[in-house]
């Protein structure tokens, strides 16, 4: 496979995780160590996943999310983010992924109050009681 010119794609799992994947030249395993797997997430063209959490880290930095669930925590990485949920149905895949490379996924936004400062609120509120 060419790697030039060919999707690389990280798989990556806690320590706790039991799979067996099938593993081809171009898929990577890599042990989520949080630092590396950021730098990645960020420079990826998308994340497919079935984690809640990654959905708002992929929001945040504009990175279009695929999550294999039929329900999420965490809905505003759907109505404003960049997330999409396609459900638990393999078939789901190709026809996301067709979206995905032909240009046509959502941007997103960040949602309201995700700014960094939520600490200051917090403090804030606190100061006030």
């Amino acid at each position: 496979m060419d790697d030039t010119k060919s999707p690389i794609f990280v798989f990556s799992y806690y320590p706790s995780c039991l799979f067996s994947p099938l593993i081809f030249s171009f898929v990577y395993l890599l042990l989520c160590l949080f630092y590396p797997y950021y730098f990645l997430v960020e420079r990826a063209k998308a994340v497919v996943t079935d984690s809640g959490g990654i959905t708002e880290e992929t929001t945040v930095m504009g990175v279009p999310c695929i999550t294999l669930r039929d329900n999420t925590e965490r809905p505003e990485t759907c109505t404003v983010g960049t997330n999409e949920l396609i459900g638990t149905d393999p078939a789901a895949v190709k026809p996301a992924l067709d979206l995905l490379f032909g240009g046509q996924w959502k941007k997103g936004t960040i949602p309201a109050l995700w700014d960094g400062h939520t600490a200051e609120r917090i403090v804030e509120i606190l100061l006030e009681l």
